[in-house]
């Protein structure tokens, strides 16, 4: 008896897996071809637009009062005064790890040193890390501005020289860093 208790048990569960399998191969054939894709709707931007004659004007969604803003898609640095005006922008070269968007804080600086690159910089102002990388801006003293070995991990973003004096003299320690997709 026990045998053919289970052979109908095993006759079921065959059973039971065909109809599975044939009613999910039925479903199937009724899926809209969108179910599953994202869905992207062109009428909202990702972020907020720049003016498109000026791509240096200050991006909306900084914040306010003083503070470095800098603006990973544009590689671009503003130096901005308590009034919300803009004292000084300029494009930047970053590193090859950037630091996330959001609100940091000057942590250190240092005058003079070698990036993580071998490069002798000066006016190193670091904000922030990400990846077990430290970042901030400094100044190659030679004056370059090369893009940086893709195969490393490095969190220099580089400035002309004279950006690198402008923004040693504005961002302090505790200076508010916003960064911006």
């Amino acid at each position: 008896m026990a045998r053919s208790s289970s052979g109908i048990v095993a006759g079921l569960t065959v059973a039971a897996v065909a109809m599975v399998g044939f009613l999910a191969y039925q479903a199937s054939a009724h899926v809209p071809d969108t179910l599953g894709k994202p869905q992207v709707k062109s009428s909202a931007p990702a972020k907020p637009p720049r003016a498109k004659k000026n791509p240096a004007t200050l991006p909306a969604a900084s914040g306010t009062g003083e503070r470095v803003v800098y603006a990973l898609d544009d590689d671009r640095v503003w130096l901005v005064g308590q009034d919300n005006k803009v004292q000084r922008t300029f494009k930047v070269t970053p590193g090859t790890v950037d630091p996330l968007p959001g609100t940091y804080k000057v942590t250190s600086r240092t005058a003079a040193g070698t990036g993580s690159d071998g490069t002798t910089v000066e006016h190193i102002v670091r904000f922030a890390a990400n990846q077990g990388v430290v970042i901030g801006f400094s100044a190659a003293v030679d004056g370059t501005t090369a893009k940086p070995d893709a195969s490393r991990k490095l969190g220099g973003i580089r400035e002309s020289r004279a950006d690198g004096t402008a923004v040693w003299e504005f961002a302090t320690t505790d200076e508010k860093v916003v960064v911006v997709p």
